[in-house]
């Protein structure tokens, strides 16, 4: 098989799991956690919150950038959907117009500020390779589509738009309105996994560093908070009519 054909096809499975990327990161905190040096965070809250601080506002950053390029997508552009690349119009202004892969490049930023909070300088540099590895492969996979699907509109685009690190030479203002309907609709789910992220490193670290699992009130306050977000808005999204356009994806 040619390397290209090799990487559309990783690409594509990957792609279809694209949401099992937050379990393995998951499973490779634990240890990354036991190796490292816990104990300025759990005595000094300067150090804690600085961290937590600084952990939270790339997380939030992310999540402004996922945010915008889903609020501002039109219909049969973009979903969340698993069974393989779908679209029929391809999205060319306004973020998109500033790099190609706003929604890769959000997902980093919010699941690096969880990596941060794990206070490992390894752990961030090993992450961060594996999200380039596991992401490249999808990203190919999708621009080999697109390219079928919309042939030389896409070349011209893609030729001019930076994949992944943003540059606003070329940018050009999206006619799309923000549509808060569509953010709440679609990115409920990640707004809890990533609560649920904090949470579980802040629970791990407790219990590494005291030999004993130490359930907090702040814990108890996230979880509920996160669960409550995913309860709502999953309820408004199948049970109603309040969140729904019908142009919007």
């Amino acid at each position: 098989m040619a390397l290209r054909h090799s990487f559309e096809k990783t690409g594509s499975f990957l792609f279809k799991r694209r949401g099992q990327f937050p379990l393995i990161l998951f499973a490779i905190a634990v240890p990354a956690i036991f190796l490292t040096n816990n104990e300025p965070f759990l005595t000094s809250e300067t150090v804690y919150w600085a961290l937590l601080g600084g952990s939270v506002l790339l997380t939030f950053i992310g999540q402004i950038i996922r945010s915008i390029a889903i609020a501002k997508s039109a219909k049969q552009t973009s979903g969340r959907n698993t069974w393989g690349h779908e679209a029929k119009a391809l999205n060319s202004t306004g973020i998109y117009s500033v790099v190609r892969h706003p929604l890769y490049l959000g997902n980093f930023f919010i699941w690096i500020g969880i990596v941060c909070f794990v206070g490992n300088p390894w752990f961030l540099i090993i992450v961060s390779l594996l999200f380039w590895l596991y992401y490249e492969r999808i990203m190919f996979s999708e621009e080999v589509f697109l390219e079928k699907e919309f042939g030389g509109e896409y070349v011209k685009w893609s030729l001019k738009i930076p994949a992944f690190i943003p540059s606003w030479k070329h940018y050009e203002k999206s006619n799309v309105s923000f549509s808060f309907k569509t953010l709440l609709r679609r990115e409920y789910p990640g707004v809890s996994a990533a609560m649920i992220g904090f949470l579980f490193v802040d629970f791990v670290r407790c219990w590494v560093y005291f030999g004993e699992p130490k359930w907090l009130w702040s814990h108890g306050v996230v979880l509920i908070v996160a669960l409550m977000i995913s309860l709502v808005l999953r309820s408004l999204k199948h049970y109603t009519e309040v969140l729904r356009e019908d142009d919007r994806s």
